[in-house]
């Protein structure tokens, strides 16, 4: 088949041109190396494709059938070509991104927002999942680009820091009011032990925000019976409004709420670093053209 691949060029252009002469100067090569080859091609097959007179040649049954199927794949080839084309005159492409709900919500959109401005004519699949899906997709390849927290030194992927975030605690001025009256009858203390008499809203134990609270949480808090885990950071933010407890959230997504007072922060039990942000890709897809693209404007 590959071997035929230059021997089919030639049979469609005399099958076009009706004659070898007008296929020799198509072609730009001899009628005798035309002839050669059409000669060739019926050998490979076993087969005559072309009868021969003095006007020119004229298709065969065999030839026919042999035509309308190297026609159709001339086709499609050429019609790769147009697309290919148009691709890269348009830069058309496709990009996938991984991202937690709460992520996407309040850190990727903005930037989508300028890459697809930049880029109209680019296919995007987003796949909202857990930070921890995220990472093993971008290690298995099934997606290019991950809005993750910063991996470890020792990962294999490439990241490039967005912001800082900030775990707090916060809760609603009634449910603080009712709590402290609680305590009051029970035993008043400082704020360690507002926590420990509080109902704490947490993610649940699979998420990565949780299990890197956890590390500093002391365990008498995190595991009391009056913790409330729920999958998603909107949750957390919603079931704290309706006075359900104190919940532990980030910090830059409770701007609106802490500004009007809906939520209060409330002095943390213990000291949480700030922890990095970015979108990260596999080490050998950094020279991606469409990951570069991504990257430049979120590195801006």
């Amino acid at each position: 088949m590959e071997q035929n691949f230059n021997l089919y060029h030639i049979f469609y252009t005399v099958a076009k041109c009706k004659n070898i002469s007008g296929a020799a100067n198509q072609l730009y090569i001899s009628q005798p190396a035309i002839s050669k080859s059409i000669s060739k091609l019926e050998q490979n097959l076993n087969t005559t494709l072309f009868t021969r007179s003095s006007r020119g040649v004229a298709l065969t049954m065999e030839g026919e059938i042999l035509f309308k199927q190297v026609e159709a794949a001339f086709n499609a080839l050429r019609q790769g070509e147009e697309r290919l084309k148009r691709v890269n005159e348009l830069g058309i492409g496709h990009l996938s991104i991984g991202v937690s709900t709460t992520l996407c919500r309040y850190v990727l959109l903005p930037y989508l927002k300028d890459f697809i401005h930049q880029n109209p004519h680019v296919k995007l699949s987003i796949a909202c999942q857990s930070s921890y899906q995220t990472i093993r997709a971008l290690e298995n390849g099934d997606i290019d680009v991950g809005l993750i927290g910063e991996p470890p030194r020792t990962s294999n992927l490439y990241f490039s820091p967005l912001t800082e975030i900030q775990d707090i605690f916060v809760t609603t001025r009634c449910y603080l009011d009712n709590l402290k009256k609680r305590m009051d009858i029970q035993s008043p203390g400082n704020h360690l032990s507002i926590y420990s008499e509080a109902t704490l809203i947490l993610l649940d134990k699979d998420n990565l925000t949780r299990q890197y609270v956890d590390k500093y949480l002391s365990r008498d808090l995190i595991d009391n019976d009056r913790v409330v885990e729920v999958s998603t950071m909107d949750l957390l933010i919603e079931f704290a409004k309706i006075d359900l407890g104190i919940a532990c959230v980030i910090s830059d997504f409770v701007k609106k709420e802490l500004e009007s007072g809906e939520l209060i922060r409330l002095k943390s039990p213990v000291s949480i670093p700030k922890r990095k942000i970015g979108f990260a890709c596999r080490q050998n897809d950094t020279d991606n053209d469409m990951i570069q693209k991504f990257l430049a404007i979120t590195e801006a």
